[in-house]
């Protein structure tokens, strides 16, 4: 049986790498496996929209959402419109590479993984240098989510995260900042049983290339997973 797989790719103001990113992701291909792409263009002002409506074999499904209304909005819109026994969060930007698909569908097609997430700190080919604060507030949430939740995960903030569509309802999401993956998580994992972690490698950004987490966003993360493991 073939699985199918919900690659959700929120963009804003991403047009000068998006239609790279769906190239890339139109290029994998797993035995068993097929990959439904969908695109939620978060009230771009840039010429996103514009190629996106070019390229329509890129993807297949495009959400316009009204207006700008940050990435937690644009995932759970895409959550909404997922039709994928799994879902797959993809950056639009060119940090995390779709030839790492591969590997993140193994344990799910070899072991039953319900939940698989790619870590930047597992013996990686290659990851760019960045900031030291970033990987100290990285190593904290990720020892402060493994002691709550009994998991012995390495990265809790890496990009790629998949699961099972059946373990969450979007509905049940209220968080819309940076710490709405920590809430996806506080929800998902008490659910599964078979739970993975694969070595992925890492194409940082600068914040002058774009980057917008920064340490003060821990702050927000611990409280949101303290919240979600108490409201068990």
């Amino acid at each position: 049986m073939t699985l199918l797989v919900s690659v959700i790719i929120p963009a804003y103001n991403e047009q000068a790498t998006i239609l790279q990113i769906l190239g890339e992701v139109r290029k994998q291909s797993v035995e068993g496996v097929k990959f439904e792409v969908i695109v939620v263009d978060d009230g771009s002002k840039d010429n996103t929209i514009a190629l996106l409506e070019a390229n329509p074999g890129l993807y297949d499904r495009l959400v316009r959402q009204p207006k700008n209304g940050g990435k937690g909005a644009a995932v759970v819109a895409g959550l909404r419109a997922a039709t994928g026994d799994y879902i797959l969060f993809q950056d639009a930007d060119l940090e995390y590479s779709p030839s790492h698909y591969g590997v993140l569908m193994f344990p799910v097609l070899n072991f039953g993984a319900q939940i698989v997430m790619g870590s930047r700190f597992l013996a990686s080919q290659y990851t760019r240098v960045q900031f030291y604060w970033h990987r100290v507030g990285n190593k904290f949430i990720t020892k402060v989510f493994n002691i709550l939740f009994n998991t012995t995960f390495t990265d809790i903030f890496t990009c790629y995260l998949m699961f099972r569509r059946e373990l969450l309802n979007p509905d049940e999401l209220v968080t819309m900042g940076f710490e709405q993956q920590a809430e996806i998580l506080c929800r998902i994992v008490p659910r599964a049983k078979v739970l993975y972690e694969v070595p992925i490698s890492y194409q940082g950004r600068s914040y002058e290339e774009g980057k917008k987490i920064m340490v003060h966003h821990v702050i927000p993360v611990i409280l949101a997973i303290f919240r979600y493991r108490i409201a068990r």
